[in-house]
C-alpha cells in the first residue's frame, strides 16, 4: 500500500511515538545501539531492524546466543499481541520470512565456519588464550619465525608445532628476538589444550570462511541474513568475542572505501556485546575502537545489544548514532549509574524526564532516537516498537535443516581439508626428510607453490560439471592457501590465475 508506513523507501520502520519513528537507510552504516534489561524486548527491536535492513537489499550478520533469533527464517504465526500492536500503530500485520543462512563454529547447527591460525594473528589469539605480556610477547615471536621461514599456521596442531620448534631453538633465536622462556612456552601451550577441549579446534582450519560470501545478495535483490547459532559458543565468552571481532576485521581489510552509500553492505548485530571489551587488553580495545570508528566508510555498520550502555567504553559508545532504549531497573548503585548514563546519551525532550521514563517502559516500548536528514540525533521519543513480520522464537531442528539444505553455501564449507602445513613440515625435518635448518628462500618458495599447485588442482576437476562437496571444500581451501602465502612469487603466480587473489 502507498500509504503503508512499513514501506516507505529509503527508511525502516522502527515504531510509533506521536509520529512514525524511522531509521534512515543512508546513515544504516553510523552504527548503533540496543540496549536494555533481560525480557524487555531487545530482540524483537533487533529483529525488526534485521527484517528492514533484508528488505532493502543488505544483508546481515547477526550472533543467536539465546536461539530465539532463529525464527526469522519462518513466517510470523499471527500472534495477538503482534496483531494488536500493528492495529495499535495503524499499520497491516502481514506475516513474512526471510532467506537465512545459520552458520556454527562447532559445526552442529550450521555450516562450520573456520579462520587460520594465521588469520587471526597472534593479538587475538593472545586475547582468547588470556596471555599476558610476557606470553604474549613469545607468541608473537612465533609468528615471525612461521612467516620467515614459509609455515604456513592453519590450525591448533601447526601452532603446537611451531611452538617446540621456538622452544627447541630458543637460544639461537633470543639473540634476534629477545627471551624465550620453557615456562612461557609452556604456558601457552597448556592455555592451547584448555581451548581445544573447548571445542575451539574445530574452529582453527580450513577452508576458512570467504567474508564477501556474507555479502552477497539473494537473487530476488534481498539480503541474505546469516545467523550464527552461539547458544554453546557463548560458554566459551573470550572465544565467542574474539571470533566476532576478527569477523570485524577481515571485513575492514578487506573491503573498498565507499564512503556513505544509500544503504550499507552490511549490518552487524553483536549481542552480549559486554564480552568484546571486558578485560581486553588496552591495545586490542584500540584496534576495536578503531575498526568501529573506521569501518562505516566501508559500509558496514555495527550494532551493539547489551544490556546496559555502561558495557560500552565512552569512545565507542560516542559513535553509536541510532539507538534504542529499553527498560532498566534501578535496583543498586551500579543500576541507577546506568540509568544516568543512558539518559544523558540522548538529545533531551523538553516533555518528559528520561530517566524517570527508563525505569517505566513497558515490554515492547523504548526510548529512541535515529539520526535526522541532517545526520544529527533526532530528539529521543517513547516509542512502541513495530512488530516483526517472521516469527518471534526459536525454529525447529526439522526447520533448520531444511533451511540448510537450500542454503547457496551447502558443500562448500561442510567438509574440513587438512593441507600441508607447518606441523607436517616440522615434522618432516625432525624425522630427517628434509634439511634440519631454516628453511631457504628457495625452499620456500617451491613448498608454498606445491602447497598451492595441490590446492588448485580441485579448481579444475570434473569440468563442466557440479563439483561434489569434497571438490567444494578443496576450492575453498584454496582460497584460503592464498591468504596464508608469504612468498613474492607465489602471489604473483596467484594474481595471474585469478586476477587479483591478495
Amino acid at each position: 500500500m502507498a500509504d503503508d508506513p512499513n514501506n516507505v523507501p529509503g527508511k525502516i520502520l522502527v515504531g510509533k511515538a506521536e509520529d512514525y519513528i524511522y531509521l534512515l537507510l543512508r546513515y544504516g552504516n553510523r552504527h548503533g545501539l540496543v540496549a536494555g534489561a533481560t525480557g524487555t524486548g531487545k530482540t524483537v527491536t533487533l529483529q525488526k531492524l534485521a527484517e528492514g535492513f533484508c528488505n532493502a537489499g543488505t544483508c546481515v550478520f547477526a550472533a543467536d546466543v539465546k536461539g530465539d533469533l532463529s525464527g526469522i527464517a519462518m513466517p510470523g504465526d499471527g500472534a495477538r499481541t503482534f496483531v494488536a500492536r500493528a492495529e495499535e500503530i495503524g499499520m497491516k500485520y502481514e506475516p513474512d520470512q526471510f532467506r537465512c543462512v545459520f552458520w556454527d563454529v562447532f559445526g552442529e547447527k550450521g555450516h562450520p565456519v573456520r579462520a587460520t591460525i594465521a588469520e587471526m594473528g597472534p593479538l587475538l589469539l593472545a586475547r582468547i588464550l588470556q596471555l599476558n605480556d610476557i606470553q604474549s610477547g613469545v607468541l608473537n615471536i612465533a609468528f615471525r619465525v612461521a612467516d620467515e621461514q614459509g609455515l604456513a599456521l592453519l590450525d591448533l596442531k601447526d601452532l603446537r608445532a611451531m611452538l617446540t620448534y621456538v622452544s627447541e631453538n630458543a637460544s639461537d633465536l633470543q639473540q634476534r628476538y629477545g627471551n624465550v622462556s620453557a615456562a612461557s612456552i609452556g604456558a601457552i601451550q597448556r592455555q592451547l589444550l584448555v581451548l581445544e577441549n573447548q571445542g575451539a579446534g574445530k574452529f582453527f582450519g580450513e577452508p576458512a570462511l570467504d567474508i564477501l560470501d556474507l555479502l552477497k545478495p539473494d537473487i530476488d535483490g534481498r539480503g541474505f541474513i546469516h545467523i550464527l547459532k552461539a547458544e554453546k559458543l557463548i560458554n566459551s565468552p573470550n572465544l565467542y568475542a574474539t571470533f566476532l571481532f576478527w569477523l570485524l576485521s577481515e571485513l575492514f581489510a578487506k573491503l573498498p572505501e565507499v564512503g556513505d552509500p544509500d544503504k550499507p553492505k552490511l549490518v552487524f548485530f553483536f549481542d552480549e556485546a559486554h564480552l568484546l571489551f571486558a578485560d581486553a587488553p588496552k591495545a586490542l580495545l584500540q584496534a576495536i575502537e578503531q575498526v568501529v570508528r573506521l569501518i562505516r566508510s566501508k559500509g558496514v555498520g555495527v550494532y551493539f545489544v547489551t544490556q546496559s550502555p555502561l558495557d560500552v567504553p565512552d569512545t565507542v559508545l560516542g559513535q553509536l548514532g541510532n539507538r534504542a532504549q529499553h527498560a532498566l531497573r534501578a535496583f543498586t548503585p551500579r543500576d541507577q549509574k546506568a540509568v544516568k548514563t543512558a539518559a544523558d546519551t540522548f538529545r533531551q525532550n523538553p516533555a518528559f524526564s528520561t530517566a524517570d521514563v527508563i525505569t517505566k517502559l513497558n515490554v515492547g516500548e523504548a526510548l529512541v532516537s535515529m539520526l535526522e536528514g541532517s545526520g544529527a540525533p533526532a530528539m529521543v521519543s517513547r516509542t512502541k516498537i513495530a512488530p516483526p513480520a517472521s516469527r518471534v522464537g526459536p525454529i525447529t531442528d526439522a526447520e533448520l535443516r531444511e533451511v540448510q539444505d537450500s542454503s547457496p553455501f551447502k558443500g562448500k564449507y561442510d567438509v574440513a581439508v587438512d593441507r600441508e602445513s607447518a606441523f607436517e613440515i616440522l615434522q618432516a625435518r625432525a624425522q630427517g626428510r628434509t634439511s634440519g635448518g631454516p628453511v631457504g628462500a628457495n625452499e620456500q618458495e617451491g613448498g608454498l607453490l606445491s602447497q598451492i599447485g595441490a590446492s588448485l588442482g580441485g579448481l579444475f576437476v570434473s569440468k563442466g560439471k557440479r563439483p561434489s562437496v569434497a571438490q567444494s571444500a578443496i576450492r575453498s581451501a584454496a582460497t584460503s592457501a592464498a591468504r596464508t602465502v608469504g612468498s613474492a612469487v607465489a602471489r604473483e603466480i596467484l594474481r595471474g590465475i585469478t586476477g587479483g587473489m591478495k
